[in-house]
């Protein structure tokens, strides 16, 4: 869960980040670029927000999933 909190975190930041800098912040002469890629980079190789969301709930569940017994 951490993993999953602190990416979407350093996202946010950076991308606040970005915005002051407007459109001067897309060029690679910026240090602010490079922040901006490396972030968008950490979130994708790390897995998609979606998969950690579905291992997590998969691990707080786990045990508690049982088939219902059949109605008759």
């Amino acid at each position: 869960m951490a993993k999953m909190v602190t990416s979407e975190l350093h996202c946010e930041a950076v991308d606040k980040c970005l915005q002051l800098f407007g459109g001067w912040g897309y060029m690679w002469e910026y240090p602010i670029c490079r922040a901006y890629a490396d972030a968008r980079v950490v979130k994708i190789a790390g897995g998609s927000i979606e998969v950690m969301k579905t291992i997590i709930a998969r691990e707080m569940f786990k045990g508690r999933l049982t088939s219902r017994p059949k109605r008759e």
